[in-house]
């Protein structure tokens, strides 16, 4: 289809003028809320806004703030939910983009170094024990869908079943029409 393109403003489109207000502090706030306890290059690496540092000094009464293994400083919101460290995190399939592993300017929060250089950023990955530990894809043809899950090490057996079960559910979701439904484990 060809033709001339028609453009129009965000507030024309929207209908309504845009707020004055353009501080950042609501959007720190809701990040927070999404991804915290976080440190300021966190959310400057999310945001790919830059300078916040004086913004989370007007923010700071209105924070709690921890300090991580090496000491860095993280804030977070006061109503922010913090699991025992003790808890464990089932098994996740984490869609291609998803934000948790872009949220963080260390990405070894999630992601071990060693395996950094194995995933891409848009590639779905497996999460055990809230860290990657391979990827995952979903193959269907007309009668079955299998969920091909690749890891990065040995699991051990219980892994295993959570996975399968985790990747049962995941194939429920993305497969609903497909009656024969497989979880596979590749190499």
């Amino acid at each position: 289809m060809s033709g001339r393109s028609t453009w129009a403003s965000a507030e024309e489109w929207l209908g309504h003028p845009f707020d004055a207000d353009t501080s950042p502090k609501p959007l720190i706030l809701r990040y927070l809320e999404a991804f915290g306890p976080a440190t300021v290059a966190d959310i400057q690496t999310w945001s790919g806004l830059t300078g916040l540092g004086k913004i989370f000094e007007s923010l700071r009464p209105r924070l709690r703030t921890f300090y991580d293994e090496r000491n860095r400083e993280l804030f977070d919101v006061p109503e922010g939910l913090l699991p025992d460290p003790d808890t464990p995190a089932p098994p996740r399939f984490l869609p291609e983009y998803d934000n948790i592993l872009l949220a963080h300017a260390d990405r070894t929060r999630i992601i071990p170094q060693e395996y950094r250089q194995r995933i891409g950023i848009g590639i779905p990955t497996v999460l055990v024990d809230g860290f990657v530990r391979g990827t995952w894809k979903v193959i269907k043809d007309k009668a079955v869908a299998t969920l091909a899950i690749s890891l990065f090490e040995r699991s051990s057996r219980r892994e295993i079943a959570a996975l399968t079960l985790e990747g049962s559910r995941l194939l429920s979701f993305v497969a609903a029409s497909t009656v024969d439904r497989k979880v596979l484990f590749t190499q």
